[in-house]
């Protein structure tokens, strides 16, 4: 009898619990807007923030509630984009697309290390000692923290700089975000031409610890038959609204520091 009113009692004390539960469920409930729901069936599920929210459950949130940007999505593509549009009722503009770019050159043959470096594989860890092994204070580090954040299996290590698989690039901006030394820029995929050098050192300096820095010349800046280019703090810098990708500015670049990206 005693095992039998101790059953009841739990009965009883789980029945009144489930009602209490079921009663502050209706009291408190909030209404979902649905399109949120369908928003996220849209989108990619990839969870990488590149569009800036901490995923895509929260993007689909802000876009339906707050009214967020509907062309964040880069991974998704225009796909997604008009998709998202047409469930919000508005008109999307369509982006440029863009795709990762490593602008630098300094690989094992041509730039040297400084020391040897022993400690974790991170290129935020190596920065901090001394701005990392390699000579050049601005270059790659080439440890590889791009290609673990990297969910597309777009990047690697080759020669001791990182490389981007074109092909795979959703322009989602993870590894601009975390490279310590911002040699990782997204850029026009029709623009593939870039100066593949962050050396902001006069040209003495700089050409000592790379074979192919830019050392601030010039030459890039006067042949360039349309003036995208100028020299800021000793680099060469290209204006992607003017350029046109002609090659001029690599022909004339005595250094081999303007590459197109392909």
């Amino acid at each position: 009898m005693q095992i039998m009113w101790a059953v009841v009692v739990i009965g009883v004390i789980g029945l009144i619990f489930g009602c209490l539960l079921e009663y502050a469920s209706v009291i408190f409930h909030v209404d979902k807007d649905p399109r949120i729901d369908e928003v996220i069936g849209l989108l990619p599920g990839a969870n990488c923030g590149g569009c800036g929210f901490a995923g895509c459950g929260a993007y689909a949130k802000a876009v339906v509630e707050d009214g967020a940007d509907v062309t964040k999505c880069s991974v998704g593509g225009d796909a997604t984009i008009k998709g998202i549009a047409d469930i919000m009722g508005v008109k999307a503009e369509q982006g440029i697309k863009k795709t990762a770019r490593v602008l630098c050159g300094g690989t094992c043959d041509n730039a040297g290390d400084k020391y040897t470096y022993f400690g974790v594989s991170d290129c935020r860890a190596a920065a901090r000692l001394a701005g990392g092994a390699k000579q050049c204070s601005y270059g790659c580090l080439g440890l590889g923290t791009c290609v673990s954040v990297c969910q597309f299996g777009a990047i690697s290590v080759e020669n001791g700089i990182a490389k981007v698989d074109q092909d795979k690039c959703t322009a989602c901006g993870m590894c601009v975000g975390i490279c310590p030394k911002k040699v990782i820029e997204l850029i026009d995929v029709k623009k593939p031409v870039a100066v593949k050098c962050r050396n902001k050192d006069k040209g003495a300096a700089a050409n000592k610890v790379c074979k192919v820095c830019c050392i601030g010349c010039g030459l890039c800046a006067r042949n360039c038959p349309k003036e995208a280019i100028t020299i800021e703090n000793n680099l060469a810098v290209i204006d992607y609204s003017k350029c046109d990708s002609c090659g001029t500015c690599r022909e004339k670049c005595p250094k081999k520091a303007i590459e197109e990206l392909i």
